[in-house]
């Protein structure tokens, strides 16, 4: 994916507003290749990091003449400890990382090599402009993350483009763009899947409640803190009785008044995604109103099935936390390519959590990610009416018609200046407030066909 640059920089879907968790982490030691990193994660959390310092790779009569020239950077063929995803990060998230980046990794099942694959860059993934949280230093800039299924060797190289790309010296010897410091591999085990909701509820002894009431406990259980009400019966309409599944606290008085909102999806909650809560920041963080939802792609690859997505998530969660230093996912929701809906960023499926997904644009918006990339390869269709689905619950919580307009403000970014009040769709695509090829081409033509669905399950 190529973003809108001049510099042609690959802009993808990275969280905009990076909230710093933890002061920078120093490299994981590598456990034996059938073992899983040491020293990132104590025995109580579930997967680890492994971080590979860059360094130029080398070149001469005996050298791989597949891994580039001396400017570029890379780690060579090695056995590591398992991982399912990897990135690059480097120091400064103002720095854009001009070139290419590509990996290739060996399969644990098979024990074969895939072939290099390219890693999606962007340099989006920072708190917004003059905010407290960038000023802290401890944001990374980094590349999209890739599935690359389970693994336990890997190859990676970063080439740089030419620093001088006009035409009068396209046959010519040209110098390379530097490349961003503090080049790492970042290998992240997402750790193994929680049980199943159903299955634990049957196991435990004793258990009174049926299977489906136990389920949409253990699915709502974290939505607000102990001790909340549950709503009371509202009526007999379906959307009454979704929103009934929701904690007290979840949704105000004027809320449940609201004429128009979509019936509640099921959501899987980050309890049901095998979320570590000790990795995020505690706090929640909260914005006025949510008056747009600005539509995602992760542009981790489609190579994953409908079973792993969970793993795909606390991938993300992992790299975004652990390796970007972020205080949390950046998403608000997640999709996958069955049409699983997921809570992203803590703090409420229902309240309008301040989340960290389009640069400039993070106040009073809402952020879904579907999980895959979607320049070319178009998007499942019962991903695109979840999508419609989580749209038409989420802004009728707040009054707002898929189908209409809005304002918001900018934060600042490379489209519009700090302080411009910009006119957009309710259901915007990232490339709306920010120069990205994000959701892809594919999901962005979808766009439209979401925002009259959302609107006619609204009751519009």
């Amino acid at each position: 994916m190529r973003g809108f640059l001049a510099s042609s920089i690959g802009v993808t879907c990275a969280v905009a507003l990076a909230l710093p968790l933890t002061p920078p982490a120093t490299a994981a030691p590598v456990a034996p290749a059938t073992g899983r990193a040491t020293g990132t994660a104590g025995p109580d959390l579930p997967g680890s990091t492994q971080s590979l310092p860059l360094t130029p790779l080398a070149t001469g009569p005996t050298a791989d003449r597949t891994l580039g020239p001396a400017a570029d950077q890379g780690v060579t063929r090695r056995e590591v400890a398992r991982f399912s995803m990897v990135g690059v990060v480097w120091d400064d998230p103002d720095t854009a990382l001009h070139g290419e980046v590509q990996v290739r990794s060996r399969s644990t099942g098979t024990g074969t090599w895939s072939d290099w694959r390219d890693v999606e860059t962007h340099n989006d993934d920072a708190a917004d402009p003059d905010s407290a949280e960038r000023a802290t230093g401890r944001v990374r800039g980094a590349t999209a993350p890739l599935w690359v299924g389970d693994s336990d060797a890997v190859e990676a190289r970063v080439s740089a483009e030419p620093a001088d790309r006009t035409e009068e010296t396209a046959r010519a010897v040209r110098p390379r763009a530097p490349l961003p410091e503090g080049l790492r591999l970042e290998l992240v085990d997402p750790g193994d899947a929680p049980p199943d909701p159903a299955s634990r509820a049957a196991g435990t002894p004793g258990a009174a409640e049926s299977a489906e009431a136990t389920e949409a406990a253990v699915a709502n259980a974290d939505l607000a803190p102990a001790g909340a009400t549950e709503i009371p019966a509202l009526g007999r309409t379906a959307t009454e009785r979704e929103l009934v599944t929701l904690r007290g606290t979840e949704l105000t008085d004027d809320q449940r008044a609201k004429p128009h909102i979509g019936d509640r999806p099921r959501i899987v909650t980050r309890r049901g995604w095998g979320a570590d809560e000790k990795l995020r920041e505690r706090k929640f963080v909260y914005t006025t109103t949510v008056k747009a939802a600005f539509v995602h792609h992760t542009a981790t690859g489609n190579g994953y099935t409908c079973a792993q997505s969970a793993s795909v998530i606390r991938g993300i969660y992992r790299y975004h936390v652990k390796s970007l230093r972020w205080r949390d996912i950046g998403y608000n929701f997640l999709i996958d390519k069955c049409g699983g809906i997921y809570e992203g960023r803590a703090g409420g499926v229902g309240k309008a959590v301040l989340g960290a997904h389009t640069l400039g644009f993070n106040s009073n918006s809402t952020g879904i990610a579907v999980l895959g990339s979607f320049g070319s390869a178009k998007p499942p269709a019962a991903a695109v009416t979840a999508l419609a689905r989580l749209t038409a619950w989420k802004l009728g919580l707040y009054g707002a018609n898929p189908r209409g307009k809005t304002y918001l403000k900018s934060g600042g970014g490379n489209l519009y200046r700090k302080g411009k009040n910009v006119r957009l769709n309710v259901i915007s695509g990232h490339r709306d407030g920010f120069a990205t090829d994000c959701p892809g081409g594919q999901l962005y033509s979808r766009l439209g066909t979401t925002r009259t669905t959302a609107a006619r399950y609204q009751g519009r």
